[in-house]
């Protein structure tokens, strides 16, 4: 009898555990639907944060290519903010030298010809220094005048890739030298607005 017992009490301890086994594997699952559920919704809100004109083709995009569209979307735009940040960087870097050439050396202050603080090196800053001229003549086309000095030429590559990736399309550029100075003309038509 004792063996009938202890068996008997083994079997019941067999279904009592295979019973909460059952319902740990539906608790797992219903617990793994509902992580796929978030991740979707989660990539869903993801999508619908990058512009449409990035996706291949954002009808049949899938969740993963959405995703990898995503993450290429943010590697160009974390480049973009570098690429700007150290535009700002030397774009501050050459106002504190403007500024330190004049307004921080006492006129006082013995140079020699032509050094910082002469009335020679604030005239060579001032004429190196690159002026920019731009008409809208309508709402579709755009005229930019650059002169620059020869010793500081402009990169007109550089000028014509800003405009372009800010919505313009360049018609023609043209540049001409007289002096010491350079002369770019830049014509092009608008495709978009231009925050200039």
């Amino acid at each position: 009898m004792e063996v009938r017992a202890h068996e008997a009490t083994g079997r019941n301890r067999g279904r009592t555990s295979g019973g909460t086994t059952a319902a740990r594997v539906v608790e797992r699952k219903e617990a793994e639907r509902e992580r796929r559920q978030h991740m979707k919704a989660l990539c869903a809100k993801l999508a619908s944060l990058i512009p449409k004109e990035h996706f291949a083709n954002p009808d049949t995009m899938t969740q993963l290519g959405s995703l990898d569209e995503a993450a290429s979307y943010i590697k160009k735009l974390k480049e973009r903010v570098d690429e700007l940040r150290h535009r700002r960087s030397s774009a501050q870097a050459m106002a504190a030298t403007r500024g330190a050439s004049g307004a921080s050396i006492p006129a006082t202050t013995p140079t020699t010809r032509g050094g910082a603080g002469s009335p020679e090196g604030e005239k060579h800053w001032e004429e190196s220094a690159p002026v920019v001229e731009v008409r809208q003549h309508d709402v579709t086309s755009m005229h930019v005048v650059l002169v620059c000095s020869t010793q500081r030429p402009i990169m007109l590559h550089e000028v014509i890739r800003i405009l372009e990736e800010e919505g313009a399309d360049v018609v023609n550029a043209n540049h001409s030298v007289a002096g010491d100075k350079i002369f770019y003309t830049i014509n092009s038509r608008v495709r978009t607005h231009i925050g200039i």
